[in-house]
């Protein structure tokens, strides 16, 4: 919704905080100087630090004691990488998906290791399982093996220990998807315990034990490795197929630079078979919604299928948006509008939002002169339903996964409301009510911080909350098996 104001500008902003020593590398003395940064940044300017209820309790809880639990650790940083972590371990402890840092520089990929058994695990039906073994290699349990134990720590207690908040949040489900293949591989984190070299495998109906010997880091093994566990969208995001005699609308990317004009020039190109009888496919799997204008990104292609008169009407209803009075944040509005002011073409195609910036500026001084700690906004006013009629003859399946993040999200939030349309897949990701995000450069220049500046208190889709597929189209199988996921998927069409 409020991403039309980010959406205008061409990049995020970043202000520089203090002069970094890039040249420095007493890594330990910039985590702590960072980790003060991001608690310091985050207390002044976070909305969740005073807006009452359920979704600041989690960021009230950590900012402190989070803060001294990661600077204990930070004796043991001793390179870029681990510098990262400890930031991420940080910045991952507050359980909000708009809290990150991440490095300025290009850090570990997917695919990294230092070391790994030649096997990788993924998070199945509530269970790490093995899910691919090097060819070649000895002794390890199957695939389709249950991890139980590694010495005396059972699994949920080792990715507990190994992965959570360093590589991602396991309070979610689709944080322990994503982190799943790095529970048995050395990723290079001084700050966790080391990898197991005995552990424990069900294999049938008994269990066995394993030892993990270190196999060498060959290139493209661990690729491999972790496009067998974890969906990976293709090389191209955007495209419509025919599938099993159905159109199959693929939208695995939500950034500007994905194709959308020519994308939205073939989906208008078939909108004939797109609404007939026999129904279509929207596949939103891996579809990262980081980007500023992915909310509009998808709003744009349901608009093109079903008309905008058609889903205005059906758009989640707005609310209130909800601000926290300081000056830092007032500064991104700020900046925001000087750059669309700046754009000839936003001034004349986008005067409304322009309005609208002004607007809350001229909010934040009032707020500000009388002492406030926040101020409230009304968003869009919902638009009646005026009759008109679904130009969609067919039923629609929108198959989703884990990767499904952020503005895609926001597209869901529209998509499921329309008729005839049905959710398909595995959990999503989810998204904070802590909206719009704010990047700040962090002083030793080697990392990020980005956070939500306002609160969205009314989204009728709660704080962090996923979108589940109901019963009977939640898939169980191997989400890598493409040929088994286009079987399946028209199975729910019969």
């Amino acid at each position: 919704m409020n991403r039309l104001i980010a959406a205008a500008s061409a990049a995020v902003v970043s202000l520089t905080l203090a002069a970094g020593a890039a040249s420095a590398q007493d890594f330990r003395a910039l985590a702590q100087q960072d980790l003060q940064t991001v608690h310091d940044v985050l207390a002044a300017n976070h909305p969740a630090a005073v807006v009452p209820g359920a979704p600041g309790e989690a960021f009230r809880a950590w900012i402190d004691t989070g803060l001294a639990d990661a600077q204990s650790k930070a004796g043991r940083v001793n390179s870029g990488d681990s510098h990262a972590y400890l930031l991420r371990y940080y910045a991952n402890g507050f359980r909000d998906s708009n809290i990150a840092t991440r490095p300025t520089y290009e850090g570990l990929g997917p695919y990294f290791a230092i070391g790994w058994p030649g096997l990788t695990t993924a998070w199945r039906n509530g269970e790490y399982v093995v899910s691919y073994v090097k060819p070649g290699v000895r002794s390890l349990p199957p695939v389709g093996s249950t991890l139980v134990k590694c010495g005396d720590k059972t699994a949920a207690q080792l990715a507990d220990e190994r992965l959570d908040r360093w590589e991602g949040d396991l309070t979610t489900e689709a944080g322990r998807v994503r982190t799943a293949p790095y529970l048995l591989w050395n990723r290079n984190n001084p700050l966790t315990s080391g990898v197991p070299s005995l552990c424990t495998f069900k294999v049938g109906r008994r269990e066995r034990e394993f030892q993990m010997q270190p196999q060498p880091v060959e290139a493209g093994a661990l690729e491999t490795a972790y496009r067998a566990t974890v969906y990976m969208p293709p090389a191209n995001p955007l495209a419509i197929e025919t599938v099993n005699g159905r159109p199959w609308v693929h939208v695995h990317s939500l950034v500007d630079e994905a194709g959308w004009d020519a994308f939205y020039a073939a989906v208008e190109g078939q909108l004939a078979a797109l609404r007939g009888p026999q129904g279509f496919v929207i596949d939103l799997r891996g579809a990262n919604g980081a980007s500023l204008n992915a909310t509009g990104r998808g709003y744009g292609l349901a608009n093109r299928i079903w008309t905008p008169e058609f889903t205005v009407s059906r758009q989640p209803e707005a609310g209130s948006i909800t601000y926290r009075a300081t000056p830092a944040n007032r500064q991104w509005f700020v900046d925001t509008l000087n750059r669309m002011q700046a754009d000839p073409r936003f001034v004349q195609e986008s005067g409304a939002v322009i309005e609208q910036t002004q607007a809350i500026v001229a909010a934040f001084d009032s707020a500000l002169a009388a002492g406030q700690a926040t101020f409230t906004l009304p968003g869009r006013p919902s638009v009646p339903d005026a009759g008109t009629a679904n130009p969609v003859a067919g039923p629609v399946i929108v198959l989703v996964d884990g990767g499904c993040t952020s503005g895609c999200l926001d597209t869901l939030d529209l998509l499921t409301r329309l008729p005839n349309v049905r959710l398909a897949g595995s959990v999503t990701a989810e998204d904070s009510i802590f909206i719009e995000p704010t990047v700040l450069r962090l002083p030793s220049n080697y990392a990020d911080l980005s956070y939500g500046h306002k609160a969205w208190m009314t989204r009728q889709r709660g704080n962090d909350m996923p979108f589940t597929p109901a019963q009977g189209l939640a898939y169980a199988g191997d989400p890598t098996d493409e040929a088994a996921v286009r079987a399946w998927v028209g199975t729910l069409f019969q």
